[in-house]
């Protein structure tokens, strides 16, 4: 079937090694990108279909860190189920990579995760809120005794932490090298609750979001640092072009509730990543 669709084209999509398919050519790539356009634009006539005849069933596939899953989310799929109790939910859990490698195969239908903005210009990237780095000690460790945090203390002890992104320099890597200093990473781990458990066996100082803080934990403390490391923004992002259905303008204002559907459908109609930051720039995100 694609040697019959390359003689009507009348070039060749893909270069052969004998029977093999080894690579895409430059105008095979372009049809590629077009066909893709071409089936994103037929899933979403068949959204709009089901959204006409119902548009209180359907499914929604969310590709997300762990951190989200876990701190964020449960309160928010507990209202969305009352609402929407025949919408399918899947949740997909990822490092930002494996997030980007979902929305590049169609696997979700939205992503919600942080920074890593480069990897998804695929998507509408809508901020919902910023959160900081906290430290975690056991209680009787000389870090908990009240002191403001530095990077010169951090530097002392080993650090359990997530796992690092694999397209740059961590920005924590870069916020003690700003001070002139390299951070002992001992341990990294994408489950915050993994971190917290090393920290408990005195393997190291856990550095993890403040959501994923338990103040009634009765072997940790949580150190403030946001005055060392700098706010980061979660965000969910959504394909550009697709429909939304009336499901997922809920989901996301349940996840943020300065994301109104008006505002959603005017950054989903932007046609770039400034124009976008442009609708918000005047909106103080929540902080958690």
């Amino acid at each position: 079937q694609i040697k019959l669709l390359e003689d009507e084209l009348g070039f060749q999509i893909f270069v052969r090694e004998g029977r093999n398919l080894t690579r895409i050519t430059p105008a095979g790539q372009q049809v590629i990108e077009r066909a893709l356009k071409i089936l994103q634009e037929a899933q979403s006539i068949r959204h709009l279909s089901t959204e006409l005849r119902d548009e209180g069933k359907g499914s929604l596939s969310i590709g997300t860190t762990h951190t989200q899953a876990r701190y964020v989310l449960p309160d928010v799929i507990r209202e969305f189920r009352a609402r929407y109790p025949q919408v399918h939910l899947n949740l997909h859990q990822g490092t930002s990579e494996q997030i980007a490698e979902m929305v590049a195969s169609d696997r979700i239908d939205c992503a919600i995760a942080t920074g890593s903005e480069a990897l998804f210009s695929d998507l509408t990237l809508l901020p919902c809120y910023r959160w900081y780095r906290t430290v975690i000690v056991p209680r009787k460790h000389p870090l908990a005794n009240g002191a403001r945090l530095s990077f010169k203390a951090l530097a002392a002890y080993p650090l359990i932490t997530y796992t690092f992104s694999f397209t740059g320099p961590s920005s924590l890597h870069q916020a003690f090298a700003r001070a002139a200093l390299t951070p002992n990473i001992a341990i990294t781990a994408r489950d915050a609750d993994v971190i917290q458990t090393y920290v408990r066996l005195g393997l190291g100082v856990g550095i993890v979001a403040h959501m994923a803080v338990d103040e009634r934990d009765p072997d940790l403390i949580a150190v403030d640092a946001s005055h060392l490391f700098a706010a980061h923004t979660t965000w969910i992002g959504f394909r550009r072009g697709t429909l939304l259905r009336k499901y997922m303008y809920e989901f996301a204002q349940l996840l943020a509730p300065h994301l109104e559907r008006r505002l959603v459908e005017r950054a989903h109609r932007a046609t770039s990543a400034e124009e976008v930051a442009q609708l918000f720039a005047d909106i103080a995100l929540p902080q958690r």
